[in-house]
């Protein structure tokens, strides 16, 4: 099978690709946040060929795509106004909401749960790709499962290739790492997975948010988990990721003091003289977070070599899409973070 190109900007491939979704088949899919690996989420054959292409736990839920708010109702129910103030305010944009699931859409497509997991996207022509296809579309992101995420055409042409029937490419993402998830069907709402839309902005209208424990640290695999990205391994090249904190100098010291043959560093733009001669790679600016998130994962992707060995990684500190920054970092290092203010 050889892996269609389409383009966003062209209304005739759109409904191509709209076409090639209401019959079954699969196309990555271009959003704001990152791309997504997209198939009909109401028709189980469709979504068991996502987990397929991608290597993907069974037991790792997917995230519904819809065209417009109101569409929520047809797939969830019971929801809270929570939901709607949410809608009201981030949709269309990186936010899901995970809510009670409708018996029309398929234990495959939520991981057996009694949930759902959905969110409207920014991206227009993805919008008019859904209201044409007339379904909505599960789609995680469409890299190799556990592998950094897809931000252009390109990374999903390297990963998917052979193995979908179309891309519609839609230039980079936007915004570079996946949509925040809350959970709104539990006492308080929960924070399942930080992005684009922040901690604070969400307490600002919800006056409460608990952090769920995927966030903070590694969860056991057989776990249950209620939304994508919780437990296992996720974002990371092949190499072993470690996390260096503490001042832009008590890193370089730390780095160079270990950094060999098979070792690389990713770093802050501000912090590269600090390197030189240890070919760093540096992934946007400590000064402009949201370039840290859109470049992350072509940086991740960049260093996906079978020459290195070894990833030393600065990670943004702080709240807001550094936290998002952060924590990819960290499900890349498995959590593995190296103070280097108190290491020799």
């Amino acid at each position: 099978m050889k892996t269609q190109m389409l383009s966003a900007q062209r209304p005739e491939d759109i409904a191509a690709a709209a076409g090639l979704l209401r019959n079954g088949k699969l196309v990555a899919i271009p959003t704001e946040t990152v791309y997504g690996l997209g198939a009909n989420g109401l028709d189980e054959n469709a979504v068991l060929r996502i987990f397929e292409a991608k290597g993907r736990p069974q037991d790792n839920p997917l995230i519904l795509h819809i065209s417009e708010p109101k569409e929520l109702e047809s797939i969830c129910h019971d929801i809270p106004a929570q939901a709607w103030l949410l809608a009201e305010h981030f949709w269309p944009g990186p936010l899901t909401m995970v809510l009670p699931v409708r018996d029309l859409v398929p234990k495959r497509t939520t991981a057996g749960l009694d949930t759902v997991a959905v969110r409207c996207p920014k991206t227009a022509a993805t919008r008019e790709l859904i209201r044409l296809a007339g379904v909505p579309i599960a789609a995680p992101s469409a890299n190799r499962s556990g592998k950094p995420s897809t931000t252009t055409a390109a990374h999903v042409l390297h990963d998917m290739d052979g193995r979908i029937e179309a891309i519609l490419d839609g230039g980079p993402c936007e915004v570079g790492v996946e949509s925040t998830i809350v959970d709104l069907t539990g006492e308080r709402p929960r924070l399942l997975r930080p992005g684009g839309v922040t901690p604070e902005e969400l307490r600002a209208l919800l006056g409460e948010l608990d952090i769920d424990r995927a966030v903070l640290g590694q969860i056991a695999n057989d776990a249950v988990v209620r939304a994508p990205g919780m437990k296992y391994k996720h974002y990371a090249p092949s190499a072993e990721v470690y996390i260096i904190s503490g001042s832009s100098e008590a890193a370089a010291r730390y780095i160079r003091r270990r950094f060999g043959p098979g070792d690389a560093v990713l770093c802050f733009a501000e912090e590269l003289p600090l390197y030189d001669g240890c070919n760093p790679t540096a992934y946007g600016s400590e000064n402009d977070v949201r370039t840290l998130s859109a470049g992350l994962f072509a940086a991740l992707r960049d260093l996906d070599r079978p020459d290195i060995r070894t990833i030393y990684a600065r990670c943004p500190e702080g709240g807001g899409v550094a936290y998002a920054v952060g924590n990819r970092l960290k499900k890349a290092a498995a959590f593995r973070v190296v103070d280097a203010e108190h290491e020799a």
